[in-house]
């Protein structure tokens, strides 16, 4: 697995190789529209653009075995390309990035010299989380946010908080979430409420007891990992709540951007905004006007982004590793103040048309930066990377 590509030359395309997994029922895994826009925004920039899977990945030399997309016939075609200077990290699932082969292409692709290969892997929500806790810059962004292991961790934040969220640490689109809230029977007696999501609506059960409810929940969980998350009272619309979507990408500068800011709104019946589970696509600013007003939306918007790019350097600067982009959950609180829910290394196409342009176009220029910087500095034999998979969050792609 060794490869001599070089800095481009003025004349030289730039080359950028998708990374994704092979399938034994179609060519390979992935969104595969997503793939083909990619291909189609690098030639508008001269850049050539293939897809290479992870068992294609036996670079020999100057040449790299991929596929590109045949406009006229409407069929991937595998050839012979030249050898990547950009490798963009779309393995879809977590599942994958685990297997020892796949982990040795994701080494092999850090040890290079001449390639440059960013966002390595998955986020681990915990892990985000206890970086952007302990940093002083965006601390404040951070809802109260604890491992769940107990009954007695689960009573002492609802004596805190009259409402949390359940998230699994490897969850993806929403699945797998609960809510846990406590209200007064009466005067006197209290009672605990379990929402759970299913598919576009939720299920509600009661609880005399916090030890009742946490039998419950360790059910349901199965013995998998969850974080336990303060709930946060967000803005609505109409009595439905909404959070924002923020697509933060590195530009043709290498520097960090915000590509766009979207929102989804609640389902009715739902206890999240993923579209997957009863959410819908919606305009931020008409969203936010709503609950404050034109400018109060607009400083807001900016404070939103100001916020995003905030978290997206930390995180980078705490994982130690190249990033290219990442979408966030952002929510806004009833007073107006941003919250960080989540983030993803590899975010699912926004449907905006203006966002879905820009991601792409940065994307691009991004690539066409890295692969005029000059080679990075050869690897000590004491050296090593760690395997990043081995706790990352699972995403669709």
């Amino acid at each position: 697995m060794v490869t001599n590509a070089k800095v481009p030359s003025k004349r030289e395309k730039p080359t950028l190789a998708i990374l994704t997994h092979s399938d034994e029922t179609r060519i390979f895994r992935g969104n595969q529209e997503n793939f083909i826009d990619l291909i189609r925004a690098g030639g508008e920039r001269g850049v050539l653009v293939y897809v290479m899977t992870t068992s294609d990945f036996k670079l020999s030399g100057n040449k790299a075995v991929g596929y590109t997309y045949n406009e006229a016939d409407k069929t991937w075609k595998r050839g012979v390309f030249p050898a990547p200077h950009v490798i963009y990290n779309r393995i879809p699932y977590r599942k994958f990035e685990l297997l020892p082969e796949v982990q040795q292409v994701i080494q092999t692709c850090m040890r290079q010299r001449r390639i440059r290969f960013f966002n390595p892997s998955f986020f681990n929500k915990w892990t985000l989380f206890e970086w952007l806790n302990h940093a002083k810059k965006t601390k404040s962004y951070i809802p109260a946010t604890r491992r769940l292991s107990s009954g007695e961790e689960l009573d002492k934040l609802l004596a805190e908080y009259p409402f949390l969220y359940l998230k699994p640490i490897r969850g993806k689109a929403g699945k797998g979430i609960m809510k846990v809230s406590r209200s007064l029977l009466g005067t006197k007696s209290k009672i605990f409420e379990l929402s759970i999501q299913e598919k576009t609506k939720s299920h509600i059960s009661r609880y005399p007891s916090v030890s009742r409810l946490w039998s419950e929940v360790q059910e349901l969980i199965e013995g998998k990992d969850y974080i336990i998350q303060q709930g946060i009272p967000l803005s609505s619309y109409k009595q439905r709540p909404f959070d924002l979507r923020v697509l933060v990408q590195k530009n043709g500068k290498g520097q960090w951007s915000v590509a766009g800011v979207g929102a989804r709104l609640a389902g009715k019946l739902s206890i999240t905004t993923h579209v997957p589970r009863g959410g819908s696509i919606d305009d931020p600013a008409k969203l936010l006007t709503y609950s404050f007003g034109g400018l109060g939306s607009k400083r807001i918007i900016a404070r939103a982004k100001k916020a995003a790019l905030t978290i997206a350097k930390q995180i980078e600067k705490s994982s130690g590793h190249m990033l290219g982009e990442m979408s966030m959950d952002l929510g806004v609180d009833q007073e107006g103040h941003i919250w960080f829910f989540e983030a993803n290394s590899k975010p699912m196409k926004f449907d905006e048309p203006p966002i879905r342009k820009r991601s792409l176009e940065n994307l691009i220029l991004y690539s066409i930066y890295l692969a005029k910087r000059k080679p990075k500095r050869p690897l000590k034999k004491t050296e090593t990377y760690p395997l990043l998979a081995q706790t990352n969050a699972e995403h669709d792609n």
